[in-house]
């Protein structure tokens, strides 16, 4: 079978590959796909992606896909993880969603408590129907990721 991307390293790249798997100094990942640039190098032993995986200890797409990202954008992308196109799950609550929790934490707690707690944020998410549900530890993380929320101290605790 014929290969659809050829690696072809320059000097200069094959001696920065080196230097980075003889460091050791970064990711057990990256180290990794150097080793297998060297190896499917054209120039050099010129392995295939069968002999590459079963030496490096991953599945022969995965030696097609370096090998693909290497000929399309260049070695620092061969050495990277592919980045995602998407995030894992969507964010419960986006910017304008979080301005109104952060409105509602400022406001005056509810009737007979001293304070507004975790729970009770997300309760009042709820009840308004900015969310459908949502648990103390998520409220935590958007107040988190606010700057202007209020201090922690000035919550209670969650329970």
């Amino acid at each position: 079978m014929t290969k659809k991307y050829i690696v072809r390293l320059s000097a200069e790249e094959r001696a920065q590959l080196l230097v980075l798997i003889s460091k050791g100094q970064t990711s057990a990942q990256k180290i990794k796909h150097a080793n297998v640039l060297l190896k499917v190098d054209a120039a050099g032993p010129d392995w295939s992606d069968e002999q590459a995986a079963q030496a490096f200890a991953c599945a022969p797409r995965t030696v097609f896909s370096i090998r693909q990202r290497f000929v399309e954008q260049g070695l620092e992308a061969a050495l990277l993880r592919k980045p995602r196109e998407s995030p894992s799950r969507e964010l419960l609550l986006d910017g304008e969603l979080q301005a109104r929790l952060v409105q509602i934490a400022c406001s005056e707690p509810p009737p007979g408590q001293a304070r507004w707690t975790l729970r009770l944020l997300g309760e009042r998410l709820v009840e308004l129907e900015i969310v459908e549900s949502i648990s103390p530890p998520a409220v935590m993380r958007a107040l988190k990721k606010c700057p202007s929320a209020p201090p922690a101290q000035m919550l209670g605790n969650s329970a």
